[in-house]
């Protein structure tokens, strides 16, 4: 019956010392997913599985396919992957799950990026099975994967996230002159995103009003929901990790910066994932006083949107110093070579010691309220 076994805190505090445990904490690493960002999940399970050790865990991997099929190895290893193409992705030869053995386990590690994933539906289902997972809660996952809603949520709690208008797809329908009038009113430039989408797809940079009713309906092939954001004009690019200590207090990293060159206007999929055209500096180049700022903001905004385990904040600061947060991503890209674990890196945590903390935290706090 899946959720029936968890590990006790003796077992968690044997599998983190040394020498191998006799029972190893059962872990499913879930990957793939029907969004967009299927590819990316599949490069940071990839990052993840090959840094679980094998004395102290018995992993599994799963994956969900573009359909929604759930699939496993036959070895619960990771040759459902395919890497026939220019990312990774789930076979489609892949044989199919059955959802109650797969998830048979102690603890699953989500590693999907965007809808049916991020959003608060898996976690939905793992929380009615009973199954301790990685991250935020179906809630937070919610809110934080919809940037409108989000963008609410932290101006509330005080903090500054710029000027933007929600498009839905009924105001669209309806009437969109009255969107396009209303997005002026933002001044240009302007980016145009899907509400629920992540790694820069579907976003667009406009520059004058003619070029909106093209850039909205290249992020409604993504998400029917549209938000457009006022442009941060020479802003610095910054991001900061949050991470949960063992009594699930959030405390933030160094922080790191996007320079991005000028063959893009901005920090886009191809910038992301498929050329260099972007540096990544960690740490950060800033002033102390403003890395301080940036640091305890990202706390802020992690718990107003009451998130659990980890998050990525994404931050604008202007050449004055100020600072305007941009959103936050409750499971950020996972490679070793992502900005969250390099973030954490500096800040004195290594990919391994990072998988570990993630995990212990989510059998430290189960399932159910809290």
């Amino acid at each position: 019956m899946v959720g029936r076994h968890r590990p006790t805190l003796a077992r968690l505090r044997a599998v983190g010392g040394y020498g191998r445990a006799v029972n190893r904490i059962k872990v499913a690493v879930l990957l793939g997913g029907r969004s967009t960002e299927h590819e990316i999940s599949c490069i940071s399970a990839q990052s993840i599985v090959a840094a679980l050790d094998p004395a102290r865990y018995e992993v599994s991997v799963v994956g969900i396919g573009r359909d929604g099929r759930w699939v496993r190895a036959v070895d619960g290893g990771l040759g459902i992957i395919s890497t026939d193409g220019r990312l990774p992705e789930i076979s489609a030869d892949a044989p199919d799950a059955d959802l109650s053995t797969c998830l048979a386990v102690d603890v699953v590690f989500p590693v999907l990026h965007g809808p049916w994933g991020e959003d608060g539906t898996v976690q939905g289902l793992l929380e009615t099975l009973n199954v301790p997972y990685v991250g935020s809660g179906v809630l937070s996952s919610a809110v934080s994967m919809d940037k409108g809603f989000m963008k609410s949520a932290l101006a509330h709690a005080g903090l500054d996230g710029g000027r933007y208008v929600v498009v839905t797809d009924r105001r669209w329908r309806a009437d969109p002159h009255a969107v396009l009038t209303e997005i002026s009113g933002l001044g240009f430039p302007v980016f145009v995103k899907p509400a629920r989408a992540g790694s820069s797809l579907g976003i667009a940079k406009v520059h004058a009003a003619s070029g909106l009713p093209e850039a909205i309906e290249a992020a409604r092939k993504h998400d029917p929901r549209v938000i457009v954001e006022a442009g941060v004009v020479a802003a610095r690019e910054i991001e900061c990790g949050v991470l949960v200590d063992a009594e699930g207090v959030p405390h933030a990293s160094r922080c790191a910066e996007i320079i991005v060159n000028e063959r893009h206007e901005f920090y886009d999929f191809e910038a992301k994932y498929l050329d260099d055209s972007a540096t990544l500096v960690v740490p950060a180049d800033l002033p102390p006083g403003v890395e301080e700022a940036v640091r305890d903001l990202a706390v802020r905004a992690f718990e107003a949107l009451d998130c659990e385990g980890l998050a990525r904040a994404d931050f604008f600061v202007r050449p004055d110093g100020s600072v305007v947060i941009n959103e936050v991503n409750t499971m950020p890209g996972f490679t070793a070579i992502s900005m969250y674990p390099r973030m954490w890196a500096a800040t004195g945590v290594d990919y391994p010691a990072l998988v570990d903390r993630l995990i212990a935290d989510a059998i430290r706090k189960g399932t159910g309220l809290h």
